[in-house]
């Protein structure tokens, strides 16, 4: 039987949602922000600022520069790696080590590219429609439409950018995942059951 589902997802499609109902149907631990309350402990970091450089990192050159200036102190000296490297190197550590804990599910942070080498993983990518997407923004959040489609978007740039940077693939690329999902068409509770029961099978 397969023990870690990895969910990978677009902003909006619910991925977050379909990862909590399949870990309480399953009965297993599951982990998004619960990495990052980890990393801060690891790290010493704050759970904010692992946060802001994680996966939702911005990633222009200047961003990036200014960041890695303003926390300079915090690397250890000499090393090439920058705050960016520390974070995800720190969030791939703990990924491992909960792979090997047991059963799981773990939503984003590269988590299928991370535990590639595994056989015991299923890999989901939950994607939908932009309005099926804004509108859930639009529901949960409050927010008028315009601010929800820009939030979605500049979220999957975000996502996208820090998949592409840390692994060899392309976030949402079919080819990375054993499942590929929309939850726009299929519905929450129905991408639930088809991950359940791929892993179940």
């Amino acid at each position: 039987m397969n023990k870690i589902i990895t969910i990978s997802r677009q902003c909006g499609s619910g991925g977050h949602t379909i990862g909590k109902m399949l870990s309480e149907k399953l009965n297993i631990p599951f982990y998004d922000k619960e990495i990052i309350e980890l990393a801060s402990k690891e790290s010493g970091f704050t759970e904010e600022f692992i946060k802001d450089n994680g996966e939702h990192a911005g990633g222009s050159l200047l961003y990036n520069l200014v960041m890695n200036l303003s926390y300079a102190g915090t690397l250890q000296s000499g090393t090439p790696r920058t705050i960016q490297d520390e974070v995800y190197f720190c969030q791939m550590k703990i990924i491992n080590e909960l792979a090997e804990k047991g059963p799981c599910v773990i939503v984003g942070r590269c988590a299928d590219a991370i535990l590639e080498e595994r056989d015991d993983v299923v890999n989901v990518f939950v994607h939908a429609g932009d309005e099926f997407r804004i509108r859930r923004c639009v529901e949960r959040a409050e927010v008028s439409e315009e601010k929800a489609r820009k939030y979605i978007t500049e979220r999957d740039k975000k996502r996208a950018y820090h998949y592409n940077y840390y692994t060899d693939k392309k976030w949402g690329t079919a080819t990375n995942y054993h499942l590929c999902l929309d939850s726009g068409k299929l519905g929450i509770e129905q991408c639930v059951a088809i991950i359940e029961a791929c892993y179940k099978k």
